[in-house]
């Protein structure tokens, strides 16, 4: 599957910066835009268990956070406002092992449109629930592996 090297670059490069274990599972964005974001996190030897061959928990987790918090990320960067954001917390359902690349989908941009508006409008922290889905095509089509739901807030600052 073809990915957006420019977005790629841009967190990637971003993540060098700030958080460098992101940097170095080497996510691939596929698209991103106001309405849904699809990243893919390679199965390799830095993001496998070797015992299993399956992609660590903490791996996972991160492709949701990165899933989930780049629409946001690039709703704000447009506006050009000075807003923040923060996962409050994450939720995890582990349904079956990674063992292939996986690809992160949240379809949740509308919701997270809505939500940073009326952080925007009320000056006041608002929050929604984001929902990821993670996938390996490779193995099992379109069943998930796994299945995240974070609470995303954001605030003016």
């Amino acid at each position: 599957m073809r990915h957006d090297r420019k977005t790629t670059f841009i967190v990637r490069m971003w993540a060098l910066r700030n958080v460098f274990l992101l940097w170095l599972v080497r996510p691939k964005i596929v698209e991103v835009n106001e309405r849904r974001c699809e990243m893919i996190v390679p199965l390799n030897w830095r993001t496998r268990r070797r015992d299993i061959h399956a992609m660590y928990l903490g791996t996972l987790c991160m492709g949701a956070d990165i899933a989930g918090g780049l629409i946001a990320f690039q709703i704000m960067m447009q506006s050009k406002e000075k807003l923040s954001f923060v996962f409050k917390d994450i939720r995890g359902e582990f349904l079956k092992r990674a063992e292939d690349d996986v690809h992160f989908l949240c379809e949740d941009g509308a919701i997270i449109q809505e939500m940073v508006a009326r952080a925007r409008q009320s000056g006041e922290r608002a929050e929604t629930t984001v929902r990821v889905v993670a996938r390996v095509p490779k193995k099992l089509g379109d069943e998930p592996v796994a299945l995240f739901e974070l609470t995303l807030s954001v605030k003016k600052r």
